[in-house]
């Protein structure tokens, strides 16, 4: 099924989830806002965000610096 994260179209699995997305993405281990659907998502309950066709996801990653 197709979803759009960051403004780009993504394939997943039907049953996919914001934790298997962000698994594929390799992002796991990092420290990030998502929102699905113009909702924010805490990491605790990213495995339990069942994606749906045609679902928006905007993932942020933080970047320190100075």
């Amino acid at each position: 099924m197709q979803i759009k994260v960051n403004g780009e179209l993504r394939e997943v699995s039907p049953g996919s989830t914001m934790l298997d997305l962000i698994r594929s993405l390799g992002l796991e281990e990092r420290v990030m806002a998502s929102a699905l659907n113009m909702e924010i998502v805490k990491q605790d309950r990213w495995g339990d965000a069942v994606l749906k066709e045609g679902d928006t996801i905007e993932l942020l990653d933080f970047v320190g610096g100075g």
